[in-house]
């Protein structure tokens, strides 16, 4: 809709004395097809004129014309705009025809750095942590859409309290990464029964801190099995990162005690009464009682914060243009205070994207682990599920194995990111794996229907004239199909993926009542070759959609 509505803009712009830029900002899309495809609303006008908003939008609806635009009326105080259908079908199919995967990027050339999930290295990833990964990848994904020359960082936390608690409790022994969650589980037991035991973890992490290389050593090869092991099974859902970033890198280096040193050049750190350094972020206005930020233990070892602005520092000296960090909701206060220490030395920080929970439908789903939902027993949960529908719909299908792994995770992923990062994600089998609806193998679906009906026609869409396409729902589509390039853009300015979810399944949904309304393949080949490159734009655009999502767009189903 893009050049339609700079087209608008500009002849409100002649007609007014608002900006084109102004203009633009200020239309809006219709909830209702009937009000048109573009509003202006007048009231920004009624104190300058001194008419009230809807004669001004009489007044207006009889002098606009606007090239592409088949009817201009006024509703009320807003100025309604119908664009030719025609102009829509020749202005969009060609350009998503030419721009292929492209479509609705704004191809920039700039650099961005995003860091998420970030699970701590003592076990495997429980479904909790699911969102932060699915999310941060979703993001990730449409950074580099639009041109961004994207690094993805995963920060490694392997120096803390529950990193020390793990080592002592493996010893010398070489444990796999799939008894690593009953060890930590056994060790944070022995720590709720006996304080000693917590005791002998800060004195392992004040060894560690002091250079003990046995020490060293020890946390490194646990951290290693840890890390290795989520990173795989987060690959085995597409997910990759381009860098693992060591919390211990800034502890060994030195960076922790410059970072402290330049804090307490500000006048603003102290001792408490437990003999811990802290921060006064008073002047910040943060929702705190007490307004400080703990910096070292009793015992002088430094805390997690610490590392985390050198971090935070070491980023912004890549020069990004962009820099996004994917935390929980229940970071948003230390993210703040975060944000509040780094200003204090003259530092950005990252854009924070926050999260809320993933929960489950009480009886869908059980776990072979105990009160922990495993993310690699969920994925094995959604595979065996998908492939029991496809046997249920296609049983002669060939590569069912593969395809249930399409299927499970794109439902799995889908499900989460169709929800706004902020609100709680209600998890239910039925929903998530159904092919109707807004689910993921309801867009595989119709993606694959497309590729069936080329695979009956030949592949090659040809020409046609986009004239024809006339009825309600071609245009409808069209008009979806249109709107998915404003989607991306919005969603990049917002870091909301989930737009990208609800854009995508609305093209889904118009394809699906085009296919039922309008044969593609039938007598008339003007129409026919005019529907086939109708469908090719939509082909391009669902799985444009779905990969932005971090979700396969299989050929079959």
């Amino acid at each position: 809709m893009d050049k339609f509505k700079d087209a608008i803009a500009k002849a409100l712009a002649k007609q007014t004395s608002l900006k084109q830029d102004q203009v633009l900002g200020m239309l809006t899309i219709p909830p209702d097809p009937n009000l048109g495809d573009v509003a202006f609303p007048c009231f920004a006008l009624s104190k300058e004129l001194k008419k009230s908003p809807p004669d001004i939008a009489k007044d207006l609806a009889s002098k606009i014309t606007v090239e592409g635009i088949q009817e201009v009326k006024s509703t009320g105080p807003y100025l309604n705009f119908f664009i030719d259908p025609a102009a829509i079908a020749n202005a969009i199919i060609p350009r998503i025809l030419k721009e292929k995967d492209h479509y609705g990027s704004i191809m920039s050339k700039k650099k961005a750095l995003i860091e998420h999930t970030s699970i701590n290295p003592n076990a495997s990833p429980h479904l909790g942590r699911a969102r932060n990964a699915i999310l941060g990848d979703a993001v990730a994904r449409l950074l580099k859409f639009h041109g961004y020359n994207t690094e993805v960082h995963y920060y490694v936390n392997d120096v803390g309290k529950q990193i020390a608690l793990l080592t002592n409790e493996v010893g010398d022994s070489t444990p796999e990464f799939s008894d690593m969650l009953e060890i930590y589980q056994r060790a944070s037991k022995k720590m709720e029964e006996d304080e000693k035991v917590e005791q002998a973890a800060l004195e392992t992490l004040n060894k560690l801190e002091n250079g003990d290389e046995e020490i060293r050593k020890k946390f490194h090869n646990v951290v290693q099995i840890c890390v290795k092991g989520q990173a795989a099974i987060l690959f085995e859902m597409g997910i990759k990162y381009d860098h693992f970033q060591p919390e211990s890198e800034f502890l060994f280096d030195g960076s922790t005690d410059k970072i402290l040193k330049k804090l307490e050049k500000t006048g603003k750190v102290f001792t408490d009464e437990d003999n811990r350094k802290v921060l006064d972020q008073s002047d910040y206005n943060l929702a705190m009682k007490e307004p400080v930020l703990v910096l070292t233990r009793g015992d002088g070892t430094s805390l997690y914060i610490l590392r985390d602005l050198a971090y935070g520092i070491l980023k912004n000296k890549r020069k990004n243009d962009l820099n996004v960090m994917i935390l929980g909701e229940d970071h948003k206060l230390y993210a703040k205070q975060f944000a509040a220490a780094l200003d204090m030395l003259n530092e950005q920080a990252p854009t924070p994207i926050h999260y809320s929970f993933v929960l489950l439908d009480e009886g869908k789903m059980s776990t072979r682990k105990g009160t922990v939902i495993l993310l690699e027993d969920f994925m094995q949960e959604a595979r065996e599920k998908a492939e029991a529908e496809i046997k249920k719909r296609n049983p002669d299908l060939d590569n069912i194995h593969e395809l249930s792994r399409s299927i499970g995770y794109g439902a799995i992923k889908f499900s989460i990111l169709k929800v706004s990062a902020e609100k709680n994600v209600t998890f239910n089998w039925e929903n998530a794996l159904s092919f109707e609806g807004e689910t993921g193998p309801y867009i595989q679906y119709s993606h694959a229907r497309i590729h069936s009906i080329f695979r009956k026609h030949g592949e090659e869409a040809g020409t046609g004239n986009l004239d024809l396409l006339k009825h309600d729902a071609e245009i409808a589509l069209l008009k979806s199909l249109a709107s998915f390039a404003d989607a991306t853009t919005h969603a990049l300015k917002t870091y909301h993926p989930h737009i990208i979810a609800h854009s995508v399944f609305d093209v889904a949904s118009k394809f699906n009542e085009f296919y039922h309304a309008c044969p593609v393949l039938q007598d008339d080949e003007k129409l026919q070759a005019a529907r086939l490159q109708l469908l090719e734009a939509t082909r391009i655009v669902l799985k444009t959609g779905l990969e932005l999502l971090g979700i396969q767009a299989p050929e079959r189903m």
